[in-house]
């Protein structure tokens, strides 16, 4: 077996995926404070065409070099916007009709393999800080809490592996 050059992996431009259909997902990040993390958020997003990246409180925002690093670009790819207040994006985020799910470890949570998605609907994904998880403010706002089974003897996943099995999860089912 060969490994495929980059020439032969058949990406679209800049312009054309500026234009493309994307998955009707908003990521939402919630001080997330580091900027590796942010970068590496980014590149999930490209890679699986969402909707936009809405970046609160704490989290760092591009141009920045510490970003860079694991976003490869994805910072002019994938579309993005800042809110100082998480309240403010969510309530901006319903009123342009998403459905808001935080993904934390919650009372009444729902298992991811058990959440399925709607095509008629979009979807604001709620990722929170590294420490303290979405905050309590953002948990208060949200209409679902969907929560990545886990089997061993660690609290939680990073916030990028989160991101990417959820991302995929809802990739999968609303595109496959």
């Amino acid at each position: 077996m060969r490994k495929l050059k980059l020439d032969e992996l058949n990406r679209v431009d800049l312009a054309t995926f500026h234009q493309q259909e994307k998955l009707p997902v908003v990521v939402v990040l919630d001080s997330v404070r580091s900027m590796h993390n942010v970068g590496s958020v980014f590149r999930t997003s490209d890679g699986f065409a969402v909707k936009q990246l809405v970046l609160c409180g704490i989290t760092a925002q591009p141009p920045h070099r510490e970003i860079e690093k694991t976003a490869l670009g994805a910072t002019k790819s994938v579309s993005w916007t800042y809110f100082e207040l998480i309240k403010e994006a969510l309530q901006k985020l319903r009123e342009d009709g998403y459905r808001i799910i935080a993904i934390e470890q919650a009372e009444n949570s729902i298992s991811l393999n058990q959440f399925q998605p709607k095509n008629e609907e979009k979807y604001a994904l709620i990722f929170g800080n590294e420490v303290n998880g979405v905050s309590d403010e953002a948990m208060q706002m949200i209409d679902y809490c969907i929560e990545i089974p886990q089997f061993g003897t660690k609290h939680s996943f990073n916030i990028v592996v989160s991101a990417g099995i959820v991302l995929w999860d809802f990739f999968a089912k609303l595109n496959l």
